[in-house]
């Protein structure tokens, strides 16, 4: 975990870029460059106590003097949109952890990229990533309204390969024109609410589709039941009782662990796993990650067996 950056940044630039989303910037308060990060990536904003949250990055990775971020201004939210519109200001300090990231663009000779809302913020250094890779590309972007679509003035250069589609104007998302002709080799790069992703994964040609989800999918584990998971460093066992996560669990017994959504969702608390079989329930892992077994969202994953040995 020491190789974990996390330091306190300053606000810099604040600019609305759509209706009820705010981008902003975070520097290093010495100027020192900020470690580097590829399209996909995340970090780990602490606005408070009890109050952390992921931003997707969605600057330009080539510039390591800052990061930008873009937040939805979320009424309904559980504060932090909230905090960050109406408490962050130019020049105050926050601190921040990261980058991560489990929605990396991978190599592929062209790229099919659908945005919902506040999705487009991973997905935006994509496009310019697919770009300088000479990969044939498009991304199809919908939102509530044409005003509330943001970075519409950046994703103007690259013309007709983007198409806004304001849901009052156009209706849901045409995913057929998207999905019924994907080119074999071409990937599949989704974000957005909940709906748009059960849709797309439930059209989508199997083994395409990369996604992220801000909010964690519906899972269908097995019952709770007590087990016991050993850590491997410290030489403990630990009881992780039916009604207790294992995030918890290791955490009540003094071992300190880097966590933060507690939802399955953002893939802080990633954990090695060295023997038995996770009950995977995170929304991050792909299919073939949870066949292998090898890593596990210790905040919502449990054991299929009676026991677990985890690299902690």
């Amino acid at each position: 975990m020491s190789d974990v950056y996390e330091a306190e940044l300053v606000v810099g630039q604040r600019q609305f870029v759509a209706d009820g989303v705010l981008a902003l910037t975070l520097c290093h308060p010495l100027g020192e460059q900020l470690p580097a990060w590829e399209p996909g990536g995340h970090i780990d904003v602490m606005l408070g106590p009890g109050l952390e949250r992921q931003y997707s990055l969605c600057g330009d990775p080539a510039d390591r003097t800052a990061w930008r971020i873009a937040v939805l201004r979320e009424p309904a939210g559980r504060g932090g949109s909230a905090h960050v519109h109406e408490q962050l200001r130019q020049g105050d300090k926050v601190r921040v952890r990261g980058p991560r990231n489990h929605f990396a663009l991978e190599p592929a000779p062209g790229y099919r990229f659908i945005a919902g809302g506040i999705g487009i913020t991973p997905i935006l250094p994509m496009l310019a990533a697919a770009e300088s890779r000479g990969a044939q590309w498009s991304l199809l972007y919908g939102g509530r309204t044409r005003d509330s679509i943001a970075f519409t003035g950046e994703l103007g250069r690259y013309g007709d390969r983007v198409t806004v589609a304001p849901q009052d104007e156009t209706g849901l998302l045409d995913l057929a024109s998207v999905l019924d002709d994907v080119p074999e080799g071409t990937l599949v790069y989704c974000c957005g609410p909940g709906p748009l992703l059960d849709a797309v994964e439930a059209r989508c040609p199997a083994g395409v589709l990369r996604l992220e989800r801000f909010t964690p999918k519906e899972q269908e584990g097995g019952e709770n039941t007590e087990f016991e998971v050993e850590l491997a460093q410290s030489g403990r066992t630990v009881t992780v009782p039916a009604d207790v996560s294992v995030l918890d669990a290791v955490r009540g017994a003094g071992v300190e662990v880097l966590f933060s959504c507690t939802e399955g969702t953002c893939g802080t608390c990633e954990t090695d796993v060295l023997e038995g079989a996770p009950d995977h329930r995170d929304s991050v892992l792909t299919d073939a990650e949870r066949e292998a077994g090898e890593t596990m969202m210790i905040c919502v994953s449990r054991c299929r067996g009676k026991r677990l040995v985890l690299d902690l």
